[in-house]
């Protein structure tokens, strides 16, 4: 027999749903503001999922402050949910700021907050947009670039340092 009372609210589930639904789709947003807002959203998720998962709402969980007399005293809330929620809090904060900075820093430099794509990434697509099978004649196909040929192409600019022109010399200070 499924007793009412420990029976979480529908709302309540529909809720953590939505809000687990929401802040997925907006983490998968180009936009660090977007993702943002999904961080929020999947951190009010995660602590009204603890909320529920903590069951029903009783007395103050302090021993020995009980409101009822006896064998009808009721009975003490879960204190672990409600420690967990607040560190659920703590972490959504921090990383909210995180995501927050990097959002200034990111308009500060590029007048923008969309995440650029990366040189690497953009190659491994292209290799693997000429990898698909083709069931086309084959003599028919034009051959494209090598493999060093992207790398040169999609490699960035940047010259690594030369370490026996650029470092200093081991050895003592002194000598």
């Amino acid at each position: 027999m499924i007793v009412l009372d420990t029976v979480p609210s529908g709302s309540l589930l529909l809720a953590v749903g939505v809000l687990f639904a929401a802040g997925v789709y907006l983490l998968l947003e180009r936009s660090l503001t977007r993702v943002l807002l999904g961080f929020v959203l999947l951190g009010n998720g995660a602590n009204l999922a603890i909320l529920v998962a903590g069951g029903r709402a009783g007395a103050p969980p302090i021993t020995g402050s009980g409101s009822g007399s006896g064998s009808e005293a009721e009975p003490m809330s879960d204190p672990l949910a409600q420690a967990m929620i607040l560190t659920s809090i703590v972490i959504t904060l921090a990383l909210v700021a995180f995501v927050l900075a990097m959002a200034y820093r990111s308009w500060q430099l590029h007048g923008h907050d969309e995440v650029q794509d990366d040189l690497e990434d953009t190659r491994i697509a292209r290799l693997a947009v000429a990898d698909v099978p083709s069931y086309a004649d084959s003599d028919s196909l034009e051959s494209g670039p090598t493999l060093a040929e992207e790398a040169v192409t999609a490699r960035d600019e940047v010259a690594l340092p030369d370490p026996a022109v650029d470092l200093p010399p081991r050895g003592r200070a002194g000598s």
